[in-house]
């Protein structure tokens, strides 16, 4: 059915008066997710999701100019009202991460709802990618630091030990010859693991073509991430032992920041082009 101007013209106010009542109504959630990025270094990747997500909605502006209109998705509207249940079910018990979630659900919602599924369908992924920008809440954080030290520590001491250097754990501790070197909250892995998944969000969906590879390769960060932190213990230990202390406490420790996202992206690109279907040869 071919609406007439003016149902065009209401379409469109209606259209923008959702999307501001939206913004108006998350404006102090925002306002708290942006302290967070800035004062958390576990969440200061938070302030280039929205701009990512931005960036790829503008690239597909053309394609999505052409998605036939068709407002009023029912499923489109159980989602919003879902998300806005889950608003003011959060404000009231002052539960910040599910309050921060409400705001992409409420959001994918309304698209749909407003757009429906063939701008849903087009849009789900930006939309969606907008979790990354929700920080876990601290209990589930600090529950699971700890166990990921130990992991970390454990599996370094045993590699250490397998190429022959004395190494011994002491908890989150490895003892080396004349040196200490202690795999701290920072070091659990799970930082960058956090920042790593979203990497591996947007590498995975515009590298893979099936929604099965996507996922795979999605799902395969955690591994890598665990992975490219015990490598760079290593890299630290081993330049601890053979070079020098200073080494491991000053350049190193800066160095193996960085290279944790550099091996974890090698791993995440050689793993991707094995998955990767090859093309069939004449």
């Amino acid at each position: 059915m071919t609406s007439t101007p003016s149902q065009n013209i209401s379409g469109r106010i209606f259209i923008w008066i959702s999307f501001t009542v939206l913004a108006l109504l998350y404006i102090p959630v925002l306002i708290g997710l942006i302290e967070v990025w800035w004062a958390d270094d576990n969440y200061s990747h938070g302030f280039l999701i929205p701009i990512i997500s931005g960036y790829l909605l503008w690239k597909k502006r053309k394609a999505l100019a052409e998605v036939p209109e068709s407002t009023g998705n029912n499923l489109g509207l159980l989602i919003l009202i879902s998300g806005m249940v889950v608003f003011v079910l959060a404000t009231a018990a002052a539960e910040y991460f599910t309050l921060r979630a409400s705001l992409v659900i409420t959001l994918f919602g309304l698209v749909w709802y407003l757009f429906g599924y063939q701008m849903i369908r087009k849009t789900w992924f930006e939309l969606l990618f907008l979790f990354f920008m929700v920080p876990l809440p601290y209990v589930i954080y600090y529950s699971l630091t700890f166990p990921m030290q130990l992991y970390a520590t454990t599996i370094t001491t045993k590699i250490l030990s397998f190429v022959g250097m004395s190494a011994i754990q002491q908890g989150n501790v490895i003892h080396l010859p004349g040196y200490s070197l202690e795999v701290a909250e920072a070091c659990s892995g799970l930082r960058s693991l956090i920042s790593l998944l979203a990497l591996g969000a947007l590498y995975a969906r515009f590298t893979q073509i099936t929604f099965g590879r996507q996922i795979l390769l999605f799902l395969s960060t955690v591994p890598i991430a665990i992975a490219a932190n015990i490598f760079r213990l290593l890299f630290t230990a081993v330049g601890a032992y053979t070079v020098s202390h200073e080494l491991a406490e000053d350049f190193l420790h800066e160095l193996s920041g960085m290279m944790v996202f550099v091996v974890a992206f090698i791993m995440l690109f050689i793993w991707g082009a094995v998955i990767k279907p090859r093309k069939a040869t004449a």
